[in-house]
């Protein structure tokens, strides 16, 4: 069966990095678009960056110029490298891959406090 395996949340203070990683097994990996989503408390799940079988991009606009996506095909693996992070950003970070059907993880808290 597919599963979407998260890691690397945690806490962080303000002006911090953390780098979330996303193995997927039980798909043909390259063929799938990924994608990271997160939702905070009280709010709706949100796109947070995406990147398609071939290599294109889109972030949210809250965090353009401070995460980038990427993908390794070869380990069925996605990254989203977050720098510069804010309070804003608590969330619980969710792996997506999609193709006709969407498939989710189960998310890592990423919390970012002083």
């Amino acid at each position: 069966q597919v599963q979407l395996t998260e890691s690397g949340g945690g806490l962080v203070q303000p002006g911090g990095s953390l780098r979330l990683s996303c193995a997927a097994s039980g798909i043909f990996f390259s063929i799938y678009t990924m994608g990271w989503y997160r939702q905070a408390p009280g709010k709706q799940r949100e796109l947070v960056a995406r990147i398609t079988s071939v290599g294109n991009i889109n972030y949210a606009d809250s965090v353009k110029g401070r995460f980038t996506i990427s993908r390794d095909n070869a380990k069925n693996t996605i990254y989203l490298q977050m720098n510069s992070l804010e309070p804003e950003d608590t969330a619980v970070y969710y792996c997506m891959a999609s193709r006709t059907k969407d498939y989710w993880g189960q998310g890592t808290q990423v919390t970012v406090s002083s």
